[in-house]
């Protein structure tokens, strides 16, 4: 049996790179409560269960649905309410973003990181491959990967490069640029904090079988509070399809990649 290639680690961002529990969780609650005149704002339990549906990665849609659900529980229809949906996402932007349009000012400059740039040149020196497929928007990515980790260029597929998840378009075409043209099949593990980011790598595994796909999912800071929300929350992702759950990103270390390349074992760590 040939060695298996050494592997392409692609990251999500929101959740593994950034802890966004306090600015874009915190931006759908303000946006939700907003748009239904103060009646309305989700728990992040809340939020977390629109999210296990599988179809929520965009935050913009997210906040949207939130809102029409909670008016229908009031008796009112889609059809009657017709919510403006570039104004949500003006809102929900003045929090995130914040209003200034040349600089950020708003939740995103607060954002905690959850990895350290000595992590990924761990993982160069070890010969594995990286890059980042987000459903954030190129800006904002940008701003966490250059500004605040110091990564000179990063291969980035963002909101404005691809379809949003679970569709694949944009995990292929991060591969597509790591590979660069070389021919090779090297294992690829996608490495993101929801059901939509497992989905995502089923979906690439069924349209490209010739490859193998890991999904890894990771336990958002705001997940770990209490043993037995993080537990319920691993267990959504192992359903979904990750074949590990961790705490932290930094516990994917090249050893640990190594080990899933080469098992089909689903544990939470």
């Amino acid at each position: 049996m040939k060695e298996m290639a050494k592997a392409i680690v692609i990251f999500d961002i929101d959740g593994v790179v950034r802890d966004v529990s306090g600015s874009y969780r915190r931006a759908i609650a303000d946006t939700v409560e907003y748009f239904t005149t103060q009646a309305y704002r989700p728990t992040p339990l809340d939020i977390d269960q629109l999210k296990s549906e599988g179809v929520w990665n965009n935050d913009w849609e997210a906040s949207q649905e939130l809102i029409y659900r909670y008016f229908e529980t009031q008796e009112q229809t889609r059809e009657q309410l017709q919510l403006d949906y570039d104004a949500i996402v003006a809102f929900f932007q003045s929090r995130y973003r914040g209003t200034d349009p040349n600089n950020f000012t708003g939740y995103i400059c607060n954002e905690p990181l959850l990895l350290q740039p000595s992590y990924l040149e761990q993982l160069t020196q070890a010969g594995i491959a990286w890059g980042f497929f987000s459903g954030a928007t190129r800006a904002s990515a940008n701003y966490v990967l250059e500004k605040r980790l110091g990564l000179q260029s990063p291969v980035l597929i963002a909101m404005e490069d691809a379809p949003g998840k679970p569709d694949p378009t944009g995990l292929f075409a991060t591969v597509r640029l790591l590979e660069n043209g070389i021919e090779q099949k090297s294992a690829i593990v996608y490495v993101g904090d929801t059901v939509a980011d497992m989905y995502t790598v089923e979906k690439a595994r069924n349209l490209d079988s010739a490859r193998s796909w890991i999904g890894v999912g990771v336990l958002p800071p705001h997940v770990q509070e209490t043993a037995a929300r993080a537990d319920a929350y691993g267990e959504t992702l192992l359903a979904a399809g990750a074949s590990v759950v961790l705490s932290n990103v930094q516990e994917l270390t090249p050893r640990q990649i190594q080990k899933l390349t080469s098992s089909s074992t689903r544990t939470v760590l």
